[in-house]
């Protein structure tokens, strides 16, 4: 099967800090879990995967294609959803939080509701939609904020840090909903500290030290020190 996202000998620079990948294969339909230190540059990885920055040299090809034109970056992040560390939500209802994205891909009415309706069904917020998206707790934020990265139904799906201080009794309902995305035809790329999670979500490491990614995606079985 042809790889989603492939970097070729990329690098980046961003003032003194240098990001190098020899190269990484992204496969359709997987979770990978992107760990390392603070610094390490989990963040700025993000954001070439989500094509939101251009690499200093070297290759970046989404489904076989080479991605050298910010026209082709711009048409390609409709396939591609980053939820930062901490998302912003409109001070509207959480259902017109949703509806944003959609209605600037033109899905509208008896489409747009169902869709906002499944996607906070997903991550356990059903009948939220009225609720205003300011005056949620912390970690109903954070489902809000991964509902409306899935009700645009993204080939690609990256998560910096989404499960950091959830409460317990939350984290397994966010997983379950995480560990789903693959059968429903999405790539998931979470950056994190926990080192049980890929146990959990039956995902494979990638692994950063200062900039440089260690080796090719390991198995969920490998343990990986921080």
């Amino acid at each position: 099967m042809e790889p989603l996202l492939t970097l070729q000998e990329i690098e980046y620079r961003l003032g003194d800090f240098r990001l190098r990948i020899e190269r990484l294969e992204l496969q359709p339909e997987r979770i990978y879990l992107l760990q390392g230190a603070n610094g390490a540059g989990k963040s700025t990885l993000l954001q070439l995967l989500a094509l939101l920055v251009a690499p200093t040299a070297g290759t970046l090809c989404f489904a076989g294609a080479a991605v050298t034109e910010e026209a082709q970056r711009q048409r390609l992040r409709r396939q591609i959803t980053l939820v930062e560390q901490n998302p912003y939500l409109f001070e509207t209802s959480v259902y017109q939080n949703l509806a944003f994205g959609l209605r600037l891909r033109d899905v509208r009415g008896e489409l747009q509701d169902r869709r906002i309706r499944q996607a906070l069904e997903l991550v356990g917020l059903g009948g939220f939609g009225s609720r205003r998206a300011r005056a949620l707790s912390g970690g109903e934020s954070r489902r809000v904020a991964l509902a409306r990265a899935l009700v645009l139904r993204p080939k690609l799906l990256l998560l910096d840090e989404p499960t950091a201080g959830l409460d317990r009794e939350i984290l397994p309902v966010f997983e379950t909903c995480l560990a789903a995305l693959p059968g429903q035809g999405t790539t998931v790329v979470i950056a994190g500290h926990d080192q049980d999670q890929p146990r959990r979500l039956a995902s494979e490491i990638l692994t950063l030290d200062r900039g440089r990614l260690l080796g090719s995606p390991r198995s969920r079985d490998t343990r990986t020190a921080l």
